[in-house]
């Protein structure tokens, strides 16, 4: 029988029980040592009870105190009785395991005939689709969703009963990446490349973002480092560059940075760098995706922006339907980056914030003197620290990074002194110079061996040198080397074979062919026409 809660009981039942109630707790004040039978049956007459419905009332009455503990009980199995042998159940209860709960989510459907062909194969009687249906029920709804990646259930079964709360501007700063949804052109040729990463900064406090980065590649301590770089230092330059007048005011260190427990976000070089610029790091807790809400809110308000854009993959497949994004797309990586600042620092910063119920950008400016501006000491140390970095050797030439050459006078002294390799930065944003480090543990700045090639990207870079190398290997005649070494493999063969049959005749004593003149051999020579006689008048 099942216990029903007071809020499924209708009236009538409600009332019986709270004259039990009444009854009982009378009964149990007069005798509250023991009951004697003459005196129960006096209750039960009372009651309209047997003697021993009334013995088991008075029980639970004793156990819970509650009406809802002398509710009259519906007749039928109690919640969670199960009747099927256990043989099926676990064959279900593996079949759940191995075939549903996978991230292709299988239907249900798929899991009722792959039970169903089990028990047979088994020679057990297949099971109902409702018996399936309440094993799958037993199942927890929030482990099923981690399972199966359904993470809007997920999210709508997770507690979040906290709020992250921060007393002052840039004590907190989140940082995350999301790949953007919208494709973007080659600047040259216009056809479609892919769609970039976003890398995002937010500060906690005032919901303004501190910067961004836009790029191509996948997220990495690089695109972490150079969203850093933007959101620590002043903007103005900037955004005069790309042609933007909104202000962008928020620059400084922040106290500390909120991050996931992505690789990039673990790397020793982040860690030290972070350390040696006062910043601390805190990372959010395994399998707890709403410790970073924040950042999530404002990538998902930036998205939803992007959905309007030629070339946007919209949020899903069903809501694109036919639209050919590749085909559709029209922005570049450097118009796409303009668009996102116009849309952070046009309408997001100036925007009523739901959680705030003010612009962004009016909390930050009237809160921006709570906090002294902490920037690094030295900016270039700051900003070296976080760039990326390769291990080169000093050649006569210079150092040689991504098929482009350097030199700088400084390195000059160090050439042929030293084997150790030396750590080389470089910001991928502009592959016209590099920063090496000397022995003596000092950084030069190294430009390029030709001073007049202009400034490029690595991607540039790297785009350029496959470019050349697919055009070399385009080039190159396959059919004559390969033909040319087939003439070396017979010419060999033949040589061994000449060598070894003369041996073996000058083994047996016979003459040799070579001729004995010390001249050498005259075959090939046109013999024809005789030589000229000249006298030696020495």
């Amino acid at each position: 029988m099942n216990d029903p809660s007071s809020a499924e009981v209708d009236e009538q039942r409600w009332d019986e029980a709270c004259r039990r109630a009444d009854a009982i707790r009378d009964f149990l004040q007069v005798r509250p040592g023991g009951s004697e039978p003459n005196s129960v049956d006096g209750l039960a007459a009372e009651l309209g009870l047997s003697r021993a419905t009334t013995y088991r009332l008075i029980k639970l009455f004793r156990e819970g105190g509650t009406v809802t503990s002398l509710l009259d009980r519906k007749r039928g199995r109690r919640k969670g009785f199960r009747t099927l042998d256990e043989q099926r159940q676990e064959i279900i209860r593996t079949t759940i395991a191995a075939v549903y709960l996978k991230q292709n989510r299988p239907p249900f459907s798929r899991l009722v005939r792959e039970v169903q062909a089990n028990c047979i194969s088994a020679g057990l009687g297949p099971p109902n689709w409702r018996t399936i249906k309440a094993r799958l029920d037993d199942v927890d709804l929030q482990k099923r969703a981690k399972w199966r990646g359904e993470t809007k259930i997920i999210k709508a079964t997770t507690a979040t009963p906290g709020e992250f709360r921060t007393a002052r501007p840039l004590e907190i700063v989140q940082i995350d990446h999301t790949e953007a949804d919208v494709f973007v052109v080659d600047e040259e040729t216009r056809a479609p490349i892919g769609r970039p990463w976003l890398t995002l900064a937010l500060d906690i406090c005032s919901r303004m973002v501190t910067g961004f980065h836009l790029t191509m590649e996948a997220p990495s301590r690089l695109s972490t480092s150079l969203c850093l770089l933007h959101s620590v230092f002043d903007k103005s330059a900037w955004l005069r560059e790309r042609e933007i007048n909104e202000p962008w005011p928020v620059a400084g260190l922040p106290e500390t940075l909120h991050v996931d427990n992505g690789a990039d976000f673990r790397s020793r070089a982040f860690e030290r760098g972070c350390q040696d610029a006062g910043m601390k790091i805190e990372w959010r807790p395994p399998g707890e995706p709403h410790f970073g809400g924040h950042i999530e809110r404002i990538i998902g308000t930036q998205m939803g922006a992007l959905r309007l854009l030629p070339g946007t993959t919209f949020s899903n497949v069903e809501e694109r339907g036919k639209y050919d994004s590749r085909r559709h797309s029209a922005l570049t990586l450097r118009e796409l980056e303009r668009y996102i600042a116009l849309e952070i620092v046009g309408s997001y910063h100036q925007s009523i914030h739901s959680s705030l119920g003010r612009p962004p950008i009016a909390v930050w400016r009237e809160r921006e003197n709570e906090i002294p501006l902490r920037l690094p000491q030295d900016r270039m140390h700051f900003w070296l620290t976080f760039l990326p970095e390769e291990e080169r050797t000093l050649r006569p030439d210079g150092i040689h990074l991504f098929g482009l050459r350097y030199w700088s006078p400084a390195l000059s002294a160090d050439v042929g002194r030293s084997k150790r390799r030396l750590l080389v930065k470089y910001d991928p944003r502009d592959m016209s110079r590099i920063f090496v480090r000397r022995p003596s543990g000092n950084f030069v700045e190294a430009r390029y061996a030709d001073v007049t090639l202009p400034s490029v990207t690595l991607r540039e870079a790297k785009t350029a040198r496959r470019t050349l190398l697919e055009m070399g290997r385009r080039e190159v005649n396959t059919r004559t080397i390969v033909s040319t070494v087939m003439a070396q493999r017979e010419l060999v063969d033949t040589a061994a074979k000449k060598t070894a049959a003369a041996r073996r005749q000058n083994t047996s004593g016979s003459k040799s062919k070579v001729d004995d003149s010390g001249w050498g051999s005259l075959r090939g020579v046109d013999s024809s026409k005789p030589v000229p006689f000249v006298e030696d008048t020495d």
